[in-house]
């Protein structure tokens, strides 16, 4: 039986973890690892490497940080979004909400949430579109 995302009852979320800083990739795993109904299938360092995995890995969910080398995350989204418009994308940074980039706001992502402040809670309700700032017009 399916439930509403249209996955079977019981499985988990499939999530990538995109961050060029290591410490906060295996800090995001850990609270992915935590929040029932949530699995990390893979991690990437760049937006290069993210779009690239998207195509192996089918995703669900992407935790995307903003500010990386080459390609930036906001970049990375509007490909990712584009390619795949069923995969939700949730910006994690350090940017103040006033202080996101504009195309933060047209680039396909669900939400943005301020790095201090995701846990598990946070992405449950991120996912369900309850929490951080919603940059999706259709929410």
């Amino acid at each position: 039986m399916e439930g509403a995302e249209g996955q079977a009852e019981g499985a988990a979320r499939r999530v990538l973890v995109v961050d060029d800083q290591a410490p906060f990739r295996a800090a995001a795993k850990a609270v992915v690892a935590m929040t029932a109904g949530f699995e990390v299938v893979g991690e990437a360092r760049s937006g290069e490497e993210a779009v690239a995995l998207v195509e192996d890995l089918a995703p669900q969910l992407v935790l995307m940080d903003i500010n990386m080398n080459g390609m930036s995350g906001i970049e990375a989204t509007r490909a990712i979004t584009g390619a795949h418009p069923e995969i939700r994308v949730i910006l994690l940074s350090t940017y103040d909400e006033e202080d996101l980039p504009a195309d933060a706001r047209t680039c396909g992502a669900l939400a943005y949430v301020h790095k201090e402040l995701f846990g598990p809670e946070v992405l449950e309700e991120a996912w369900a579109g309850d929490a951080g700032t919603s940059l999706n017009p259709r929410t």
